[in-house]
């Protein structure tokens, strides 16, 4: 409760000092990015210090040996072929008064052999907001830690894109998140194998989504939000897509997880540098999304940063964007406030409505 309290009393002051770079007084702009940065402070407080203290039972050269034989495979090797997406039950559903599906289906990633205690088939759920009218275009959005609920229709702005843009709308949920938060497997957590699994799982996930709605769509967006943004980015290497879009995007899912572990002070010491470790990494190569390219032609590419993003920082978005080319869009408040900006909404319908120009 100390760390808590300790970690909470130094939101504002941390926010200030990201934003204000001295400045007095602040401009209303700076003071709305300085609450901004306030919500990603208290995300990841709640994030990292609401929960037990972490601990992982995965020793270094059991990660080494499952590095070994991945680091062989490399992205395309390493991810098999997904079997055709096969509907176990498609529920109707409303969220206020936005109508939507719920289709539930059984997946198996067909993981290799050195994950093999992962693998395995689960149930996996995808929420459907579309019309009845066939050869639309479609967007699957994937979201990003601690969402997949209903309300993410509301982030993703899944009734405009519908019924304004002439989107349809097809939203994965990841393991371990919304209807899937206590099934198996758990996704994710302090096993940063698991963790690779996990990923591994959603991208084998998503393309079965892209290849079930291709034959019925005019053309396909993938975009993916924080820890969705590399499943977005590896399906659209992996797939052919014709734009995709990912938005304040992390480098990688056990790098991310060990940077803030610090928060919780010496006691987390090995479990975040096993996970920042190079032996995870090289493990960690068969999901690293930062070393391809997506299929979708350079214009149709967008990467969305946050200036102050406390979460994933700024080195993502400009890494992605130096590799991918594309636009570029830098939201001037953080990790969370992104989600809510009209330039954001902008720049995302802009990236839609010229993949729509070029069929």
């Amino acid at each position: 409760m100390w760390r808590i309290a300790s970690d909470a009393a130094g939101i504002l002051p941390r926010a200030y000092t990201a934003v204000a770079d001295g400045a007095l007084p602040l401009s209303p702009a700076r003071a709305r990015s300085v609450g901004e940065v306030v919500l990603d402070e208290l995300a990841l407080t709640a994030m990292t210090l609401t929960a037990p203290p972490p601990r992982c039972d995965r020793s270094e050269p059991e990660c080494a040996a499952v590095a070994a034989e991945l680091s062989k495979l490399g992205v395309a090797e390493a991810h098999t072929e997904p079997k055709p997406l096969q509907i176990q039950d498609l529920r109707p559903r409303r969220l206020g008064s936005l109508r939507y599906q719920e289709l539930v289906y059984e997946h198996d990633p067909g993981l290799p052999d050195a994950l093999a205690e992962f693998g395995g088939p689960a149930t996996a759920v995808v929420r459907l907001c579309r019309t009845g009218e066939q050869q639309r275009p479609w967007l699957v959005w994937v979201h990003g830690a601690g969402q997949g609920q209903p309300i993410d229709l509301l982030f993703s702005r899944a009734r405009r894109l519908r019924d304004e843009l002439g989107y349809n709308v097809a939203l994965p949920v990841q393991p371990g998140h919304g209807p899937r938060r206590t099934a198996w497997p758990a996704y994710p957590n302090m096993d940063p194998l698991n963790n690779i699994a996990g990923q591994m799982r959603v991208v084998s996930e998503v393309r079965a989504v892209v290849r079930w709605l291709r034959p019925q769509a005019g053309a396909v967006v993938v975009a993916g939000v924080s820890m969705g943004s590399p499943v977005a980015a590896l399906v659209a290497h992996l797939e052919p897509v014709d734009g995709v879009a990912v938005y304040t995007p992390i480098l990688g899912l056990n790098t991310m997880i060990a940077r803030h572990l610090g928060r919780w002070g010496p006691s987390v010491r090995e479990t975040a540098a096993l996970l920042a470790s190079e032996t995870v990494a090289a493990a960690a190569s068969v999901v690293d999304h930062t070393v391809v390219e997506p299929t979708a032609p350079q214009p149709n590419r967008l990467v969305v940063g946050a200036w102050h993003d406390r979460m994933a920082r700024r080195d993502p978005a400009q890494l992605l964007h130096r590799r991918w080319g594309g636009e570029l869009y830098w939201h001037r408040g953080s990790h969370v406030g992104h989600l809510f900006a009209p330039g954001v909404q902008r720049a995302s319908e802009r990236l839609l409505r010229r993949v729509i120009d070029g069929q």
